[in-house]
Parts: C-alpha cells; sequence; structure tokens
C-alpha cells in the first residue's frame, strides 16, 4: 500500500503588515500541532497580510521570513508552505515557498496578480507552474487568484495534490468553496485550500472556509468554522490510484500548450 501524507491546515487571523507578530504567531501554533504532520499550509501573504505596501515590506529571497520557515521546518520535521512579499531585481513578487524539512526550498510566483486590488500595478506576475516532488507525492501550490483559471491548474503531469493558499474575501466565499471542489473533480486530485480570517486594514472581511477535498469532490476535513483553527488531514495515496484507474478520466484529457 502507498505511503500516506499527513497536511496540517491553519486557518488564521493576521497581524496587519506586521511580520514579526505573524511570526511568532505561526510559530505558537505549530507548536500545538498534535501528533506530528507531513507538510503545514498557510495562508498567501501569512506574515503581512494582503497588502501592496510592498516597498515597505518586501523581503530579500533569503529574507527572514523563508529563514523563519527553514527554521520551523527543520525543527518539526516537516515541509512548510506559504506566500510572502519578495523583492528580487527590482521587482516585487507574491512569492510562494515549499520548504523541505531539511531547509532546502523551491519557490513559485503567483500568476494571476488580482487585478481588481491593482496587484498587478505592483507584483510582477509569475511565469513558470512548480510541481514538487515529496515523500512520493506531486504537489502543486498555486496563489488566491490562481484558482479561477482552471487551465493554469490542468492536471497534465499527473500531480496528487493541489494547493490553493489565499486571502480570499467573505463576499465572493461562494466561488472559493465553488472551485475548490471543481479543480479536484476536473483534476481527479487533492484539492487544499487555506483562507484566513478576522479583517484587514482595508475593512475586508474574511472567513476561512480553509478545507480539503478528495478526487472525487468530497470535503474530508471536518472543520467549518468561519473562525481560527488548526486541523491535520490524512490523504490516501490509494484513494488516487484506486479512483484513477476505475474512472480513468484522465486519460480522456484534451492536449494543450500554454503560451
Amino acid at each position: 500500500m502507498s505511503k500516506n501524507l499527513k497536511i496540517t491546515i491553519i486557518q488564521s487571523e493576521l497581524y496587519w503588515e506586521n511580520a514579526d507578530s505573524n511570526r511568532a504567531m505561526f510559530s505558537e501554533k505549530i507548536q500545538n500541532i498534535q501528533g506530528g504532520t507531513d507538510l503545514i499550509v498557510l495562508p498567501e501573504m501569512f506574515s503581512t497580510g494582503f497588502s501592496m505596501n510592498a516597498k515597505k515590506l518586501s523581503e530579500e529571497n533569503d529574507g527572514e521570513t523563508l529563514q523563519w520557515m527553514i527554521s520551523e521546518a527543520k525543527k518539526n520535521n516537516c515541509a512548510i508552505t506559504g506566500s510572502v512579499i519578495i523583492s528580487e531585481n527590482n521587482q516585487f513578487y507574491n512569492r510562494l515557498f515549499f520548504v523541505f524539512p531539511d531547509g532546502s526550498f523551491q519557490e513559485y510566483d503567483k500568476k494571476h496578480t488580482f487585478t481588481l486590488a491593482k496587484e498587478n500595478e505592483t507584483y510582477s506576475a509569475g511565469k513558470k507552474r512548480l510541481i514538487v516532488d515529496y515523500k512520493g507525492w506531486k504537489i502543486c501550490p498555486l496563489v488566491c487568484y490562481d484558482l479561477r483559471f482552471p487551465v493554469w491548474a490542468r492536471n497534465t503531469e499527473d500531480y496528487d495534490v493541489l494547493i490553493y493558499v489565499a486571502n480570499w474575501p467573505k463576499e465572493r466565499i461562494l466561488a472559493w468553496d465553488t472551485l475548490l471542489r471543481a479543480r479536484a473533480i476536473e483534476n481527479m486530485a487533492y484539492c487544499i485550500g487555506v483562507n484566513r480570517v478576522g479583517f484587514d486594514r482595508n475593512d475586508h472581511e474574511y472567513i476561512g472556509h480553509s478545507a480539503v477535498y478528495d478526487v472525487l469532490g468530497k470535503q474530508i476535513s471536518t472543520t467549518f468554522f468561519e473562525t481560527e483553527f488548526t486541523e491535520t488531514v490524512v490523504l490516501e495515496k490509494e484513494h488516487i490510484e484506486n479512483n484513477r484507474k476505475k474512472l480513468q478520466f484522465l486519460n480522456d484529457r484534451d492536449s494543450f500548450i500554454l503560451t
């Protein structure tokens, strides 16, 4: 039987533009995870909130927040992922880091910058998708607004898990719930969405709805609260293998090349 993967999702309020307070808060929440885990998933821009104040808040690629992620990954012998405001070559990026237990890492820059909030005027868009190989699992991590673009998430590499980290507001939460489930179903992969809660300084309200869906679109996380919570969910490789073998939907997918 194939190895299972334990995923811990952390839904939390965020201290506005205060990286020190957010790192300390998440350290405490991580310390309280019971029974160990393989991967911790944090929200989008978890160290600052979804801010356009990149000039003030950005870090170098090897800055304090990435070093904190590396420290937590090593200390807890697990991987950790979430996105951070990064400055590189005189440009700003909404950059997701996937940090492995040994401290090595891979990165993904948010492809679809959120034009409604004028994110595109501050942050440069990424150009490459990331597929992470971790403990025998293939993981595709994406960021927030990417969720609305199914072609970018299309499972052409037979990945096992799709992850979205987000600051997704209350007024459009139905889209969040619906599209997470759809991405799981159409890609025959586990789909994980981790959102924040609370208000930001722009008076946007966030109500979470962080969840884990299996390859048939069934929610397997059990916490439905619109407040802070931490939950660990076990993903079963056998569930993926059995359903893909039985249904073979991915065999009929369309071939295409993104340009």
